[in-house]
Formats: structure tokens, sequence, C-alpha cells
């Protein structure tokens, strides 16, 4: 798997040292992200058509983020030099070093005088962007101000989509669900660091499916915390995720580390945490994609004894961080256990990120896989009560050659291309990380929505005065009603409301009458952020080129 930042590698030290100088030129405010403003003037001195200018950002961003980083800023460099030189611009054209290896930089008209400019535009203390050298006004602001406060202090002006989504959490969706305790009954308040983490990939099978020998398939080779065997060996979550150096990093360190995505996890107690871990080591397609590996569910006599840690709440929370969950079965192990069905079934609502892996496929011959493939299927649609059949991707995802005397030339071909296929959709993970963020984002809005009208209409049936206790105790036992009255009253899909069982169970924990009633002015400027803002946010950080 070759991910198209890698290729800044291919420079030599001198061009490296070059780049990071224009990088720096360029980069106007000096915060390490080149944005649509900045680079305007600097790519049209290449000299190139619109239409290959557009494509060079779109190849370069490959992650929708806005912006360049200087990983970015090389890798559109190098595409400026190919174009330059006649290539038909394409994302696979990087993948070949042999044009890299010998590319020279692009030529850049007036580069001279425009480094010069901007440099005596640092010595002289004026940020210069797009030629003006004299001082700018302070930016508008980017979003709505129909819910703010007339004096409310302005914040500086996001330089990417994710800041923009940041600015807009804590500004507006942050304050709709502490007021609701949305972070108690739903999810955590979201931190810095949920929205600056790199996409994961969650793997979930029973044991001995391949799911640790999957991880090291893609690696390429083994990281710390590893084991494989054929009954259950990896008895802990492992996240597996880019570092300096191979080290295992345990639970409680990496739940109260703030710059790491995982401080939610405190919430299911130390029994979970001492079964956590954190797999740090240098790889390339880490830098991309973190990978959570996840204990085999149990089935049979072993899933009678119970885990010490709330094991389908703890997938539910990782669900609901990945972009891509992929659910690993073998030919021998096709039957849902109990276990299985609950951790299945806690996936609820995140059906578009699910992916079905028949894995160690090549164990049984041809006729057998037909028949193997026609009862995952039935197995599935029994237990993911969708319409829809899920996509299979069938192989066998080790280091050991395909068993070609099982499969047949035929089955060895159609294991390739399912791997393929399998891998392509990896791949483009980190391309579609951003638009997750924001579809995510947006999904948590209307949940946030949805959890303040239910929580304003118990507030609203209890008596003001006498019979609170036994008012609450109706409401509790009769809490499908109340969500009914809430759905018809607000025209809400059902399918986006919350499990009754669960908003039960926190419900009673609390007294209703301490919540807060409905308050319009927080719902409107929830509303304005996903009508307005959030699209205007998109809109600022397109394609420069259109």
């Amino acid at each position: 798997m070759e991910f198209v930042s890698e290729k800044m590698d291919t420079c030599t030290k001198e061009q490296l040292k070059l780049y990071q100088n224009w990088f720096t030129s360029v980069d106007s405010d000096r915060d390490g992200r080149l944005t649509a403003n900045d680079a305007t003037e600097f790519f049209a001195m290449s000299h190139l058509t619109k239409p290959e200018l557009k494509q060079v950002w779109a190849i370069a961003d490959t992650k929708r983020q806005g912006y360049l980083g200087l990983k970015e800023f090389i890798t559109a460099m190098q595409l400026i030099s190919l174009a330059q030189e006649g290539h038909e611009l394409t994302s696979s054209l990087l993948r070949s070093t042999v044009y890299l290896e010998t590319l020279s930089p692009p030529y850049m008209e007036g580069l001279d005088a425009f480094l010069e400019k901007n440099r005596s535009a640092v010595l002289n203390g004026n940020s210069e962007t797009n030629g003006n050298t004299q001082p700018q006004p302070p930016p508008k602001s980017l979003f709505s101000t129909k819910s703010k406060k007339k004096n409310q202090t302005s914040l500086p002006a996001v330089t990417s989509v994710i800041d923009g989504l940041k600015r807009l959490y804590n500004e507006k969706l942050k304050p709709l669900e502490a007021t609701y305790r949305f972070n108690d009954f739903v999810s955590p308040f979201l931190t810095s660091s949920d929205f600056d983490a790199k996409p994961m990939v969650m793997l979930l099978g029973q044991y001995s499916t391949g799911k640790t020998t999957f991880i090291k398939h893609l690696l390429q080779c083994n990281y710390p915390g590893a084991h494989i065997g054929p009954e259950p060996t990896t008895d802990r979550f492992i996240v597996v995720m880019s570092g300096p150096d191979e080290r295992s990093i345990p639970g409680n360190t990496i739940a109260v580390h703030a710059e790491l995505p995982f401080t939610g996890l405190n919430t299911f107690g130390g029994s979970f945490l001492s079964k956590f871990e954190c797999s740090q080591l240098p790889h390339p397609l880490l830098e991309n994609i973190t990978f959570v590996d996840t204990p085999g569910v149990l089935s049979g006599e072993k899933q009678r004894t119970q885990r010490s840690y709330d094991f389908t709440g703890v997938i539910s929370w990782f669900a609901a961080k990945c972009d891509v969950i992929l659910l690993l079965f073998d030919p021998h192990k096709l039957d849902i256990s109990d276990e299985f069905k609950r951790v299945i079934s806690s996936l609820r609502g995140h059906d578009d990120k699910i992916r079905v892996v028949l894995n160690k496929a090549d164990q049984v011959d041809t006729q057998q896989l037909m028949r193997v493939y026609g009862a995952l299927m039935w197995s599935l649609g029994k237990v993911l009560n969708t319409p829809e059949v899920s996509r299979v991707y069938i192989g066998s995802f080790n280091d050991k050659p395909v068993n070609e005397a099982a499969i047949g030339p035929v089955g060895k071909e159609l294991f390739e291309k399912e791997q393929d296929d399998l891998l392509l959709d990896l791949i483009d993970i980190p391309k579609k990380a951003c638009d997750r963020r924001i579809n995510e984002f947006v999904k948590r809005a209307r949940d946030a929505k949805i959890h303040a009208y239910i929580i304003s209409q118990l507030k609203k049936e209890m008596p003001a005065v006498m019979g609170k206790a036994k008012a609450q105790r109706k409401l509790v036992d009769n809490l499908e009603k109340v969500f009914e009255k809430v759905q018809k009253e607000y025209h809400l899909p059902a399918g986006d409301f919350p499990s009754v069982e669960h908003f039960r169970e926190v419900l009673s924990r609390y007294s209703i009458d301490d919540f807060e009633k409905l308050k319009p002015k927080m719902i409107q400027a929830v509303d304005d952020m996903v009508s307005y803002d959030i699209p205007e946010l998109l809109k600022s950080f397109r394609n420069l080129y259109g």
C-alpha cells in the first residue's frame, strides 16, 4: 500500500532544503499550512493552465483538508515539474520513483523577486498575502453570528476544515450537549485530539479468524504486543499506531494522554484499561491509518464467562471513532454466538463503515466455498437486520502463498482481485477522512438535537410541586410514548432516536426535575451551523481552482 505523501522521501537533501525554503516563504502566517490564499500567486508562477493546477491541488491535498503541509507542498511541486515536462497528471504517476529520482524542481517565473519580497516582509514584521504588503484587517467571522452574544471575543481565522469544525463545536454544539447532558447519555465531549486523530480501522471477529495476522500482512512486519495462535491469543484491545520507535504503552497511560483520542475510555474503568494498550512503531502506512486489534469474540462455553468490563460498550465507543470496521470470519467459524450478536448490534448506526471479510478461504475447495459464502450471507442477514447485502471480501490475508491445490487457478485469480479491491478500499480511507469527520459531526449534531428534545419533553411533563417521584417512575416506564410524542411533534425520523433501553438505564440515575427546559436559541444555533456554517466552511476550503 503506497501513499502519495511518502514520495517526499525521493527528494534529494538539496531539493528538500529548497522546497522547505519555498514553503516557508509562501506560508504567510508561518503556521505550517499553505492555504488557497497563500498558494494562488505562487502556483500561478508555474504558467500551468487552470485545469492542470486544479489537478495538482486535488492530488496533493489527498485528505481534502483544504490546505497543504510541507509533504503535500513537495508533492505539488513534483506534480508541477512533471506537468511542465508534458506528463498527464494522475495520482498513479507519483508511484513511479523512476520519474521522481531524476526530477528537477519546477520552473517558477519571478521566483527570486517573490522570495526576496517575502523575506523583506518578514524582516519588517508584516505578513504578506497575495503580494499585498499592507497590513490586513482582522478577518471576518467565517460563521453566522445569529446566536452569538454581541461582545463575544472573536477567535483567530480558521486555516482548515478540521479547525473550522473544532471552532463550530466549541461555539455552538458543545453548549447544547452540556446543557442536556448529552455526554452522559450518548457520547463524551469531543476534544481537539478527536478532530486531529488519524483515520482508524477496527478489526472484529471470533478468535483465530486472522485479525492480528491481517494487520501484520498489511504492515509486512511484526508489531509490539502481536500474538498469533489457534486459541484466543489477543486478550486485549491493541491500538497500532505510528511512533518514533517500537514500544508498547499501557492503557492507563494512553487514556490520560491529551494528544491522543482515547481519553473517553476512562469511563470504562481500570478493569478495561488493564486490557488496553497502544503499540507504536515507525511505519509509512501508520502515518496515515491507525489499526485497532480487538480480543476474539467468545463462542460456545467460553461466552459463559463474563468479562470484567463492558465489552460491547467499548466496541460501540471505538465504532463511533473508527472510519472502517472489518468483520472477519473464516470458513470454519460461521456461527454467530450470542456475544457476537451483541457486538454487531452495538454497531447500530455505523452500517456504512462495516466491511465483511471471509478470511482463510483457501482452506476449502471451490464447491465448499460457494456453500460457505451462502451460509455466511444467511447468518449476517439475520443479525444485521438490513435489506441490503453487505459487501463480502473473499481471500486469504496472510503472508503465506495461496493454497492453489484447493481452490484452483480460477480461485487464485478471484482471491487476488478481492484482495486488490479491499486494499484499494483501505487506501481510500485517508482521502475520505475529512469527509468522514464532517459526516460524523453532522450526525452528532442531529443526535444532540434529538436528545435535547427528549430531555426537555421529560422536563415538561413533570409536575410543578407534588408527586414528582411517582411522575418520574411513570415517565421512565413509558419512555417509548415520550419518544413517539417527540417524534410526531418535531417531525423526526424514528431511526434517528437512541435505544430506549439504554436511555432508560441512564435516565434512572438522574432526577428529571434537574434537567433544563427547551432553549430554542441553542437549537437555532445548531440549525444555523448545519444549514449555513458548515456549507460556508466547505466552500471556503474547496479546491481553489474550482
